[in-house]
């Protein structure tokens, strides 16, 4: 490993970043064919809310965790491509789905599977990049969540308009498939720890200890908390979105694949980007900067969302899509950084597993579950109106998450000294 091309890190970050990119393509197809398939299986958003929210997030939690517990030992690569290449074929699977109850069992196989993507990931960015080059480094890394919004909306959108939303499925799940033979085949296993100094001096830890550990710094557990508010906003919006405009605007389902997705991919990998650079730059002198991005994310982003489900003019809420997917995104690269900045290299994988137990064991299973119950609650008196109502009270949850934010800004740098 000594003698490695200086540029194989990229292309390993890049290779890491299409496997997020094809986690991302595989919830997509069910998002924006969700009014397809709520029709033909005869869904309510309350069901709609449980499979792209609850059903997809039991596993995706909570199976993260002793997943990453092993990755922080075992073979990082080896996990990562399985994990691909299972979750691709639920994908597939998911097409074959004649219920409710079908549909939500390859769900939550798809989520079985995802969990086995970003520990093992995070863990091996870790350790090809240095703590300085961190905050880039995952922002880079979460371009694969917009790519994997461009592809699977505008793929499947288009496929679904001329041949089936189980078709869509079908087409976007095999590739993952091929890719994870890609993975296994062409990715480096890293010396784990290469980064660390003091790598060499570090005991394996046990399962308790890397939870006394990571929950004894403050900073830690006051950002996941922000995290998971956070992304109980982000998923309601993002999941119901597409139904929202094909109901209240009656914006056709090809329009809105495009529009989506080509505004949260410039949008989302911009503002990313962004956040990153923000973050390493200014968190050069001040590492509170890598958690006042995130709370600058969170308040500026309420501007567009506002103006795009209250606005009665189609064409202004499909052009709020860009800003709000750009500000908004500028969270993500900066609280991995923080994650893996306040984990040893031995906890690196299981450190990125607690943050999506908050991530999505707050944001992704009660976000879109919450959205769709209060939408079903509401419909009678508001009718197609409900949505904006019921994802307009989870934007609240940003407030919360700014709070838990500064929290954790305030003890950040303390928990860093006690790193070294």
């Amino acid at each position: 490993m000594k003698s490695e091309n200086p540029k194989y890190k990229w292309f390993v970050l890049y290779v890491l970043t299409a496997v997020y990119m094809f986690n991302f393509v595989d919830r997509q197809v069910m998002i924006i064919l969700q009014e397809e398939i709520k029709k033909d299986l005869l869904l309510s958003d309350t069901q709609l809310g449980l499979l792209t929210g609850l059903a997809f997030a039991i596993l995706y939690t909570t199976l993260g965790i002793p997943i990453a517990k092993f990755a922080d030992t075992r073979n990082r690569k080896n996990i990562l491509s399985f994990s691909l290449a299972f979750w691709s074929g639920m994908t597939v699977l998911s097409g074959t789905a004649q219920n409710f109850f079908q549909m939500m069992l390859t769900r939550i196989g798809v989520s079985a599977g995802e969990a086995g993507g970003m520990p093992p990931s995070h863990s091996i960015i870790s350790d090809y990049f240095p703590e300085k080059e961190r905050g880039i480094a995952f922002s880079i890394y979460t371009m694969g969540v917009y790519l994997g919004v461009l592809l699977g909306f505008i793929v499947a959108g288009m496929i679904a308009s001329n041949y089936g939303w189980r078709t869509a499925f079908y087409v976007l799940g095999f590739p993952g498939i091929i890719f994870a033979l890609f993975v296994y085949f062409v990715i480096k296993e890293p010396i784990r720890g290469r980064m660390d100094a003091n790598y060499k001096t570090i005991k394996d830890p046990t399962f308790s200890e890397v939870i006394q550990t990571l929950f004894a710094k403050k900073s830690f557990l006051n950002m996941c908390l922000g995290a998971g508010f956070t992304t109980f906003t982000f998923y309601s919006v993002n999941n119901f979105l597409p139904s929202y405009l094909q109901r209240v605007h009656e914006i056709d389902l090809v329009t809105v694949s495009i529009v989506l997705g080509l505004s949260t991919a410039i949008g989302g990998i911009s503002g990313a980007l962004l956040g990153g650079r923000i973050a390493d730059g200014r968190g050069a002198t001040n590492k509170k900067w890598y958690l006042y991005v995130p709370i600058i994310a969170c308040l500026s982003c309420l501007i567009p969302a506002l103006i795009l489900f209250y606005t009665p003019i189609p064409k202004l809420a499909l052009a709020m899509v860009l800003p709000y997917a750009f500000l908004s995104s500028m969270f993500n690269g900066p609280i991995y950084a923080v994650a893996q900045s306040l984990a040893n290299a031995k906890m690196r994988a299981f450190a990125s597993a607690i943050l999506l137990l908050f991530l999505n064991g707050i944001g992704l299973a009660f976000g879109p579950v919450v959205a769709g119950m209060v939408s079903d609650y509401l419909a009678p008196t508001y009718g197609n109106l409900s949505l904006r109502y019921a994802i307009s009270l989870n934007l609240l949850s940003l407030f919360l998450a700014i709070w838990f934010y500064w929290k954790a800004a305030g003890s950040y740098e303390e928990d860093l000294g006690r790193m070294k």
